[in-house]
């Protein structure tokens, strides 16, 4: 049924340091800065190196330094007689890996909101890849045709597909070996019996200098031993930087030099504001970082205090802000943040990382205690959006690899393709609606027949239901469609004669629009979510739902920075869905905005045909107040 109430030039690195900077400064206290020489003086190895900031804050304490040296690979030829045995020593190494991963997806479970999907999602790409894979495939067909040794048929195997894809000419593909040497380097150390060498045993409040800190190695730390890292390579973008925003740790990733001369145990600080790393620093600029740091905790307790506060504009407008939710654990932590509802439930928690899909019981029996425990707020839950590099371990072995997973067989695609999964979940979310008020978000829409059929099945299983005199929602939940890819963005218009809401997921619709794998670091500084064609996208959506008064929110990473809360209020939304400890830092901004100014800005920005125009146009609206 449709709703019809109304809608309360520096290099690259360079550039995305800055833009990095000036998004975490918006989000940080206003206390007295000193700056801080280029140069530092002589304390020692007093050193100060510019890096990306992609994770606010300022950590301060000894160093570790991660010994980056390789591995030595031992190569010999296998006897004819040992060659069934070598096989079986690979085939145990891959087994162990598995087990790894799967221990580390559980690890990834408790991670906030975007996180433990990005973390996910990777995970079972590298899952599937010590399984059955064109890459163990290859090592046992070397072991048993050359004879090598498993060690030796891992690496040569590696250099073949990587050869291969290199010669693709294409960046996504060529981007993925690196997600194939990490699993090689898993499968050698056991091999080789070398264990992973955890943080946990580190002082409280270690320092991680490292070359490189991959999205597994950063799953593993724990915010209470470790204070916050700096690495020499790394993306503003990629999965180690979204792990890092989530854990809460700062960190500087892409600081040249890093390593150095650099000991354990000498005091680093890493400024995850201004991408700095500051190694043995004097004592004047330590004790200034100490209050910074110690600003920066008092501006979150401040925070806490916005519990119980409207989002209310200047001018009186109320903006609704709900909580992206990636599993029932984070229902408390939504509520204790303010949240006034669930914008976005992720349900991929019950299909992953299981050999038995869950039926319609369990399914129930987990939407109902999140629309029970939200206490008559809205929850939106959406379909699961499963396939691609997302498959989970049930679909692998029937659709097999895909060959570019962000553009294959997913989200409602694969609900389509097996109705059965899709009316099973569908069973479910109707009858958790009879405990509270629900909406169904589709993923991955691009038209309007797509709707049309998920609405014709979801009429079929209410029909079953209450013929088996089952309780369920009535009226039928609302239906809304995610706009996460262009296709969408340009049929708004015709989509919202379909949908009953729309929720825009900017991640996606940013790194579709821009064909940039935001994870991939030779490209990650193109990932620009102010990009004029994004934006452009973006107003269009929100006037097409405007126009046919529906409601439309914004549940991407940019709606949980207060960076860009002008804006997108400014472009008409009232609506915006974040991971819940975003929520008192948008609630502030957005008390102490004027609607109207806001309006202003938006116009003038949408005016414009350059990104870095625009970038200067909206920091400095942000400075005003």
């Amino acid at each position: 049924m449709k709703n019809d109430t109304p809608p309360a030039a520096l290099n690259a690195a360079a550039q995305a340091a800055t833009q990095a900077a000036a998004q975490a400064a918006a989000q940080a206290p206003a206390a007295p800065i000193t700056a801080i020489p280029a140069v530092l003086p002589a304390a020692g190895q007093s050193r100060s190196l510019r890096g990306l900031g992609v994770s606010p804050g300022v950590a301060i304490g000894p160093a570790h330094v991660v010994e980056s040296g390789a591995v030595a690979i031992p190569e010999y030829v296998i006897s004819p007689d040992g060659v069934e045995a070598e096989v079986l020593r690979f085939n145990e190494a891959a087994a162990k890996a598995r087990r790894q991963i799967k221990k580390l997806k559980s690890k990834a479970l408790v991670l906030p909101d975007s996180a433990s999907e990005e973390i996910g999602f990777l995970l079972d790409a590298h899952l599937s890849m010590v399984t059955n894979s064109r890459l163990t495939r290859g090592v046992e067909r070397r072991i048993k045709e050359e004879r090598l040794n498993a060690e030796a048929a891992i690496q040569a195997e590696i250099a073949t597909i990587a050869q291969t894809f290199a010669g693709m000419d294409d960046s996504y593909l060529a981007a993925r070996i690196a997600d194939i040497r990490e699993v090689g380097r898993r499968l050698t150390r056991n091999l080789l019996k070398h264990e992973y060498r955890a943080f946990s045993t580190l002082p409280p409040g270690t320092i991680i200098l490292a070359e490189e800190l991959t999205p597994a190695d950063t799953a593993l730390l724990d915010p209470k031993a470790v204070g916050g890292f700096a690495t020499v390579l790394g993306g503003a973008e990629g999965h180690t930087a979204i792990l890092a925003r989530s854990l809460g740790l700062p960190a500087v990733l892409g600081a040249a030099g890093l390593l150095a001369g650099v000991r354990n145990g000498v005091t680093v600080i890493v400024d995850g504001v201004q991408g700095r790393v500051l190694i043995d620093p004097p004592p004047e600029v330590l004790e200034d970082y100490r209050a910074r740091r110690a600003a920066r905790e008092r501006e979150r307790e401040q925070l806490k205090s916005l519990r119980k506060l409207p989002a209310v504009t200047r001018d009186g407008t109320a903006i609704t802000l709900m909580a992206n939710l990636e599993l029932p654990r984070d229902l408390d932590h939504a509520l204790e943040n303010g949240a006034q509802g669930v914008g976005l439930l992720r349900t991929e928690f019950l299909f992953m990382n299981r050999d038995q899909l869950p039926d319609e019981e369990e399914q129930y029996g987990v939407l109902r205690a999140i629309v029970e425990g939200m206490g008559g707020r809205p929850v939106t839950a959406r379909t699961m959006d499963v396939g691609g590099e997302k498959l989970a371990g049930w679909m692998a072995g029937r659709y097999g690899e895909p060959a570019n997973p962000a553009l294959g067989l997913r989200a409602i695609r694969l609900g389509l393709r097996e109705p059965k999964l899709l009316e099973t979940q569908l069973a479910a979310m109707l009858r958790a609606g009879a405990h509270g008020p629900l909406r169904i978000l589709l993923p991955m829409i691009t038209s309007v027949s797509e709707v049309q059929k998920v609405r014709e099945i979801l009429g079929q299983v209410a029909r079953r239901l209450r013929r088996r005199g089952v309780a369920i929602a009535d009226p039928l939940p609302p239906v809304g469609v995610m706009v996460e890819v262009p296709g969408a963005a340009l049929a708004a218009d015709a989509l919202a004669y379909a949908a009953d809401f729309f929720s825009i997921g900017t991640n996606d619709l940013t790194q579709y629009t821009l064909a940039i794998d935001r994870a991939d670091e030779q490209v990650a500084t193109l990932y620009d979510p102010l990009h004029p064609a994004v934006l452009r996208l973006i107003q269009f959506t929100i006037e097409a739902a405007l126009r046919s008064r529906i409601p439309v929110s914004v549940c991407g990473e940019i709606a949980g920075d207060a960076r860009y809360a002008p804006l997108l209020l400014g472009l008409g939304v009232r609506e915006l869905s974040m991971s819940p400890p975003s929520v008192p830092t948008v609630k502030k901004r957005i008390r102490s905005l004027d609607l109207m100014e806001a309006s202003r800005r938006a116009r003038v920005i949408m005016d414009q045909s350059d990104s870095g125009r625009i970038a200067t146009l909206l920091d400095d609206f942000n400075a005003i107040i």
